[in-house]
């Protein structure tokens, strides 16, 4: 193992007296610092440039001035939106545009014009729920619809999975407004100011600050168009999906209306000049849709059908192998699929096109999806295909770089037989998937990209393949644009003479080169600036096994690949989704998952985090981390922020003073253990308000929290009484472990907050599980604990300690479950035991063992009826259970109780020590205020409240509105409906 690398010269600094000018000229913030330019080194590319800074422009005026300023100094600029561009187009060597924080406004929605003016920061999924009450939409959406932005787009040409019906985003832009390197400002209109559907192309806004509208662009462009007509003529090839490269040929003097300089700025890659607005084409949302599935017996098979449904008028045709999908639910039979999404009026005129597309198929299978909430399913799996496509089915990594190559929709089918030799020639792997329709394929490939034998193959795969999409009449780029991934093979694809053409055009746009330099004109070579190449070469000395990557830290940081769904604004609704609470809060980068995964590579590659494991920038970042898990089962790639929290926090403070919350909430199991005998006399002084205070401050809590009142009986002492045992005997030693048969007990964890704080739900879960299985519930053994509170604030060492005298003095029957009815404490023993003991052969027994109580059972006592409540629910489910465990068990026995409705997403905000720490209170607060408290006050007298993990029910005590409601643990409601109280009590089984 080895220590954290350490280079021995940081990145370049700013000229002199740069950063002052640009200060002094601009009203946006600047920040030249270690954490804002970390942030913004990578993409979610293959590739890594560091920055001199970032500035988050105001508006417009703030962009002019900052390139007036940056041209002054010869500081290179790269404008960013959501930083998801896969060919290395958003990152750079200067300073860094971040157009999200502040030019992100809809200024207009024309519903009679349809056209809408949006500035470059708009997030595209904001502009479709504007648009949506006219019954309009923007046509293009590519997978990262809630993340990307509509300058993104523009600047990528991207396109998404409907550009069979609407086409790219080139398509559908009727005006820019457009800051070249320097200051000057230019407007560029569509052909003759019209669209297609008769729409000028004009900002309601007057022109401001805009010096001039242009046919063509800047001065000179008109003459180098017209010296190159022949060239521009039969230079390109005819495909729907061409993106690579300059569209000059959109300024021909016979392009329909007339030369068009929007559409040959969109696709530019911020390399020509900055948007700062944009006049957008909106279209017609069908009222209802269908999707027909088509299944086929390989993926050639479905590319070649693919062009036989366009004449049926989809509104798409999408493309997936069965090497993609991990759980192949709902999907018909076949090793390929094709999903085809048709558009009507009505439900019926929608599933009637989608019939008799499966009707003219000729699959192997076939099923039509009307339900949304089965097609949103099945869209799941090809949306989140960029980001579970980076691993293979085995764990091993795979790379974008020929992310997006498109052939005519009719050479499809060979060319993926071709690919497929292509891949065997050099021994690599990949999963093709994408935009059938239109003959445009997505792959990850299995590049080695961390030693020089690897990457002399990328390169060496690169070139031919570049020939090979050339050969069956291509394009390199049919969506994402060329980057530094492509640009270098331009040549195989345009010629030598074009190229030229390429960066003649750009340096009338851009003399001084300074707009994202080595960007698709005088490329960077494609093998160089790798985001790999900085980091550690052997791993370094971690707690965690890290099992899923080899044991090293570094290839777990390296499974972000930055396609950023943690960044979305909207909490996911009806426990769908919980990452990432604390971004959708603040709203800022490095509170994304993203961002932390950013922060923590750039610590392990040392050049702008020179302080490794000691680093205030990724402690202060991963300081709002709720350690919700979300990500471990969100994020399409399975980062684990919450695991990789505690090993910094553990590495951080190793051999250092803690935060005092690290003593007194880390080590809670010890303080509750020793506070139990003097419950009452505590729980007095807790309510007097100055030792309260004075307590809190001691120990690190927010002083908005209340102290949790102290069990007076703890669960174990009655479950002795409960079983006949005096309380004075010892725990385990009772007549009841004696004499009963090993096939009819449970044994049901006593967790701490069950054992000290909330024995109620122990009782209620004995009571239920006696009733359904008759057998009985095993006293808990003295001492034992899941180490969760230590993982969370990262004592590593006295977790495993913890663990080990747990694993020494609990010993399940062979072949018994374990019953945990805390979340979290189940998350940590079914994760983070064996991932922190990975050598303990008893730590994955115990690990496999672990049940939450729907799941005991629905395993263990599956004919028993439970009582029926038949009542309205509202509450959460627990951040931990949906990332690690799983609630379908929950869902089955609540439908089977009575208990109607969805509990909420996203996270309650307490999360365990989170919530309790100081400084924590507003975020906390926040994350409750996105679903989980607006659900409680919206819902009826007599509603049930759920809550089975601890933290949940106390933040709903803490927050809730004063009904006289208390949320409960499943276990009680149970419970309670066994005793008669709601429900009849029904015979065992």
């Amino acid at each position: 193992m080895a220590e954290l690398h350490r280079p021995h010269t940081g990145p370049p600094a700013p000229p002199a007296g740069f950063a002052a000018a640009l200060r002094t000229a601009v009203r946006g913030g600047t920040d030249f610092g270690a954490t804002a330019r970390a942030l913004t080194t990578m993409d979610a590319s293959n590739y890594r440039r560091v920055p001199l800074g970032v500035l988050a422009p105001r508006d417009a005026d703030d962009i002019a001035a900052a390139l007036t300023v940056c041209q002054e100094y010869g500081v290179p600029v790269v404008p960013r939106g959501g930083g998801t561009s896969i060919a290395g187009q958003a990152t750079g060597t200067g300073l860094v545009l971040d157009l999200t924080r502040h030019l992100n406004a809809i200024l207009d929605v024309d519903p009679a014009a349809r056209t809408a003016t949006v500035q470059p920061g708009v997030v595209l999924d904001d502009l479709r729920a504007a648009a949506a009450p006219h019954g309009l939409t923007f046509g293009p959406d590519p997978s990262t619809h809630s993340r990307c932005t509509l300058g993104g787009m523009i600047g990528n040409n991207s396109c998404g999975a409907h550009s069979v019906a609407w086409g790219t985003t080139a398509d559908n832009v009727r005006a820019l407004e457009v800051v070249r390197y320097g200051g000057e400002a230019l407007r560029l209109e569509q052909a003759r100011g019209m669209g297609p559907d008769g729409v000028r192309g004009t900002s309601p806004h007057g022109p401001g600050r805009v010096r001039g509208t242009s046919a063509h662009g800047p001065h000179g462009v008109r003459e180098l168009i017209g010296a190159h007509l022949a060239l521009l003529r039969t230079g390109y090839p005819d495909l729907p999906r061409r993106i690579s490269g300059y569209a000059l040929d959109a300024l021909l003097p016979e392009h329909p209306g007339g030369p068009d300089p929007v559409r040959a700025f969109c696709g530019s890659e911020g390399t020509l000049a900055v948007v700062t607005e944009a006049t957008v084409r909106l279209v017609e949302t069908p009222r209802a849709r269908a999707l027909a599935v088509l299944g086929y017996a390989d993926e050639a098979a479905a590319a070649e059908a693919a062009p036989g449904l366009l004449p049926y008028g989809p509104l798409t045709v999408e493309g997936m192998a069965a090497d993609l999908v991990r759980e192949p639910a709902g999907l018909p039979r076949g090793a390929a699929w094709l999903f085809v999404e048709t558009g009507g009026a009505t439900p019926a005129e929608a599933r009637a096109h989608a019939e008799r597309v499966l009707r003219s198929a000729d699959a192997v299978d076939g099923t039509v999806v009307t339900d949304p909430a089965g097609q949103r399913a099945l869209w799941r799996i090809r949306e989140d295909a960029a980001g579970t496509a980076t691993r293979m089915p085995d764990g091993s990594e795979a790379w974008p770089g020929w992310e997006d190559c498109a052939v005519p929709p009719a050479r499809l089918g060979p060319y993926l037989r071709d690919f497929r030799a292509l891949l065997t020639q050099h021994a690599l792997r990949g999963t093709p998937y994408g935009h059938f329709g239109e003959g445009c394929i997505h792959v990850r490939i299995d590049f080695d990209l961390l030693t020089p034998p690897g990457i002399a193959r990328f390169r060496a795969f690169s070139e031919e393949l570049a020939d090979l999409v050339v050969a069956h009449g291509g394009s390199l780029s049919g969506e994402h644009g060329d980057g530094q991934a492509r640009a270098e093979l331009l040549p195989r694809m345009y010629g030598d003479e074009l190229v030229a053409l390429f960066g003649a055009f750009k340096d009338l746009w851009d003399p001084d080169g300074g707009l994202n330099p080595g960007i698709l004109t005088r490329p960077a070579p494609l093998d160089t600036n790798l985001r790999f190449e900085v980091l550690p070469k052997r791993p370094v000395d971690v707690a965690f096994g890290y099992p899923q990557d080899g044991g090293d830290f570094a290839g777990a940081v390296r499974r972000c690949v930055g396609v950023a769904k943690c960044r979305t604004a909207d909490a996911p609704s009806g426990g769908a989704g919980v990452m990432c609470p604390s971004f959708r809060v603040t709203g800022e980068e490095e509170h994304s998952t993203r961002g932390r995964a950013r922060l923590l590579h750039e610590m392990l590659a040392g050049e702008v985090i020179t302080d490794g494991w000691r680093s205030t920038e990724v402690r202060d970042a991963l300081d709002l981390c709720l350690s919700c898990k979300g990500c471990r089962s969100d994020c399409p790639v399975g980062v684990d922020m919450a695991t990789y929290k505690a090993e910094f926090l553990h590495h951080h403070y190793r051999g250092r003073i803690r935060p005092a919350a690290h003593y007194a909430l880390g080590r809670l199991p010890q303080w509750l253990r020793l506070a139990a005998p003097f419950a009452r006399p505590l729980n007095a002084l807790a309510r007097v308000g100055p030792l309260a205070a004075l307590a809190k401050r001691l120990a690190g809590i927010a002083p908005e929290r209340t102290i949790p009142v102290l069990a007076t009986e703890t669960y174990s002492r009655w479950l002795r009484g409960h079983q006949g045992e005096g309380p004075g005997e010892g725990e385990g030693e009772g007549k009841v472990t004696r004499v009963l048969s090993p096939d009819r007990v449970v044994h049901l964890w006593a967790d701490t907050f069950t054992e000290y704080l909330t024995p109620q739900v122990g009782r209620a879960a004995v009571r239920v599980l006696e009733e359904a299985t008759g057998r009985t519930v095993l006293p808990p053994s003295a001492g034992v604990c899941c180490g969760l509170t230590y993982v969370s604030t990262g004592q590593l060492d006295a977790a495993r300690r913890v663990m080990r005298r747990t694993l020494d003095r609990f010993a399940p029957l062979p072949g018994h479950p374990v019953v945990v009815l805390e979340p979290s404490c189940a998350a940590t023993l079914r994760t983070d035991l064996p991932e922190l003991l990975p050598d303990d052969a008893r730590a994955a027994e115990l690990a496999a063992r672990v049940r939450t109580l729907a799941q005991y059972l629905e395993e263990y006592a599956p004919d028993w009826t439970p009582p029926r409540l038949d009542r309205p629910v509202v509450g959460q489910t627990h951040c931990h259970q949906h990332a690690v465990l799983g609630d379908a068990a929950e869902r089955r026995l609540r439908e089977r109780l009575g208990l109607t409705g969805e509990l909420s997403g996203g996270c309650c905000g307490l999360a365990g020590n989170f919530g309790f720490e100081k400084g924590h209170w507003e975020v906390s607060v926040a994350c409750a205020e996105e679903q989980l408290l607006p659900a409680v006050r919206e819902s009826e007298p007599g509603t049930e409240l759920l809550a089975d993990g601890f933290s949940c029910r106390t933040q709903l005590d803490r927050l809730g509105p004063p009904t006289g409601r208390r949320a409960r643990h499943l276990a009680e409601v149970i419970a309670e409906g066994l005793e008669g109280g709601d429900g009849e009590r029904p015979a065992r089984r």
